[in-house]
């Protein structure tokens, strides 16, 4: 195996992430921790080699010092030179490049796929309300920067840190073999330089996590407006939502410049501080050779240590501020995608396998976890193969009903049940695979038509992907496609959205990624509510065909469409008030007979209805 592959980048992580930073720092790095500490021990051999440097040095300023000009390269001198030229041309070489290597080939390329994976599979598991409370935009710069600020802490404790610690012991234990008055020194030099650094950086970290969310908010707010651009040109809105993205750069502008300002005090502190270093060891170093207690050599070895010291102390300082800001960064990140706002498969869950497709709601009860709205105490049956119209005004519960049967929402109490199957007990993607869905709200993948289609059966053939395109009356649009690079037809891209397409073509490729998937369930939401009238009497023929054999709930505004269902219910304020075949409600005189009399032009008045 190569060394780049020692850290599997897309591994799986045990359990949810945890919402504590060095719980969730431990859930991001594990599995590749055995090469985290492998990378960390180069770094620290590396660090040593500092401290060897500086002591070689001063172990040929003594021998030159000592032996004279004429004889420093006689035979008494040789092991010095030998040992000098190894170290400098073998082994520190060497070990600074094992400890680049590391970091650059093991660690870092490997890292931020592997923290990002599982943010973007746990996200993915969210329940579909968390998506509606928060930008889209937000979510996905809130994973890309906690995966590259993991990526960052653990890249630079390895290449920084690590390497700082192992310099400062090495340094420590040459100065003490000089004298343990100039180790004295440097310690109570190092209680300064610590305070100085615990002072500052928990205020960076925290400006830090004020800069990011600002910085987020300015995302969201773009992708946002650039989502909705068109809404924003037909209601001549520029300038408004020019003033709102105005208005989150100013917050980011204010908390960068807060953190500019910290960051400068940091610097000059920083800066005065290590200036004190090489006044202290290499003036306490002459006097101890004043005394004849430290030779000509210690000077030079305490010198070198004192300049190393304080030129490194700004690089790791920054470094240091860097991973604090980056912790900000993660507490930030860690904050919006861990929450458990999620539907999870129970521990016994198994797959489902639909035989009949009778569905059977018990008392089902959702509001969202407000007390009201949604849906109350609902008891349904729907028999196999039965064609099962819902009709209520908005807000009656019948996209919830939808929902839950789905699980994107699970119910607070009550059960739904699949051919005796509680919902609770089955996976989530096999419910999902045996109900094929089509949706007002049609959704497209900026992809080729073909691919968006496939989505209903990824393994089908391309004679399948045109025979459900025909069935949907699609294909005939979809062979005059061209997107902008130039591709057309089945893989002309259908841009972002499905933007591209009006929102008749759209639901036609939806009804044909439905009809591709042939699922026993089939629930059809508004389904043909942005057809034409023509369009729409050869796509309910369609849908007829499509119908055969399967359990059908069909959710329709537009009552016209659901005269032939098997039955009809009617929902209003989350209950079931009305259910019956289409002339049993009209004899009936109650809610739906008033909706159809109240019909205009075959779509239901609803505010006539209230």
């Amino acid at each position: 195996m190569k060394v780049s592959d020692w850290i599997n980048p897309f591994s799986a992580a045990d359990g949810p992430p945890p919402q504590t930073l060095g719980a969730f720092m431990r859930w991001c790095l594990s599995g590749a921790w055995p090469v985290l500490w492998l990378a960390a021990f180069f770094s620290a051999a590396a660090g040593v080699m500092e401290a060897g440097t500086a002591w070689i040095l001063g172990k040929v300023i003594d021998a030159t010092t000592s032996a004279g000009p004429d004889a420093f390269f006689d035979g008494r001198n040789i092991a010095l030179i030998a040992g000098a030229m190894a170290f400098f041309l073998i082994a520190r070489p060497v070990l600074f490049g094992l400890s680049s290597a590391s970091n650059a080939i093991m660690v870092q390329p490997n890292i931020n796929p592997l923290v990002l994976s599982r943010l973007h599979r746990w996200t993915l598991g969210q329940n579909v309300g968390f998506f509606d409370d928060d930008f889209a935009g937000r979510i996905a710069q809130k994973q890309m920067q906690a995966a590259r600020a993991v990526t960052d802490v653990a890249s630079e404790m390895i290449n920084v840190v690590a390497f700082a610690l192992a310099s400062l012991f090495g340094s420590v234990a040459l100065l003490v073999a000089i004298d343990w008055r100039v180790a004295l020194g440097f310690a109570v030099w190092l209680v300064a330089y610590f305070g100085l650094i615990n002072w500052f950086l928990p205020r960076v970290r925290a400006r830090s996590a004020g800069r990011a969310g600002a910085r987020a908010m300015v995302s969201g707010q773009v992708v946002d407006t650039i989502t909705n651009i068109k809404t924003v040109k037909l209601f001549a809105h520029a300038d408004h939502e020019d003033r709102a993205a105005l208005g989150a750069m100013q917050t980011f502008r204010q908390r960068a410049l807060e953190f500019g300002h910290l960051a400068a005090g940091f610097r000059l502190a920083l800066m005065s501080l290590a200036g004190v270093l090489p006044v202290l060891l290499i003036g306490g170093t002459i006097l101890l050779w004043q005394r004849g207690i430290a030779t000509e050599g210690d000077i030079v070895a305490s010198g070198a240590i004192a300049i190393r010291i304080a030129q490194m102390t700004g690089w790791v300082s920054f470094t240091l501020m860097a991973i604090y800001s980056n912790i900000g960064e993660i507490e930030d990140g860690m904050k919006t995608l861990t929450p458990r706002n999620r539907v999870d498969d129970g521990a016994d869950a198994r797959s489902l396998v639909v035989d009949r497709g009778e569905i059977e709601l018990d008392d089902l009860t959702f509001t969202y976890g407000q007390g009201t709205g949604g849906i109350q105490d609902v008891n349904l049956t729907v028999q196999p193969g039965e064609k099962l119209g819902i009709v209520g005004a908005s807000g009656a519960g019948k996209s919830t009903l939808v929902a839950l049967l789905l699980r994107l929402y699970e119910g607070e109490s009550g059960s739904i049940s699949i051919d005796g199957k509680n919902l609770r007990h089955v996976t989530q993607e096999s419910l999902r695979r045996n109900i094929g869905m089509v949706t007002q709200e049609t959704a497209m993948f900026n992809r080729s038509a073909r691919d968006n289609i496939l989505y209903g059966r990824p393994d089908a053939t391309k004679e399948d992907v045109i025979a459900a395109a025909e069935r949907a009356e699609a294909h005939e649009f979809i062979k005059d496609l061209q997107d902008h690079k130039g591709r057309q037809g089945y893989d002309a891209h259908l841009g972002e959205r499905g933007v591209k397409l009006s929102g008749g073509q759209r639901q036609r490729i939806a009804l044909a990624r439905a009809i591709l998937k042939d699922a026993p369930i089939l629930v059809l939401d508004e389904a043909t509510s942005a057809l034409d009238s023509e369009v729409e009497a050869s796509i309910q023929a369609a849908l007829t065909r499509v119908m055969e054999g399967k359990t059908v709930l069909a959710i329709a505004h537009r009552l016209s469409t659901l005269t032939e269902m098997d039955r009809i219910i009617v929902m209003d304020a989350g209950r079931i008030v009305e259910s019956g075949t289409h002339e049993a409600l009209l004899a009936k005189g109650g809610l739906y007979a008033r909706y159809w009399q109240r019909q205009s032009g075959g779509f239901l008045n609803m505010r006539a209805a209230e």
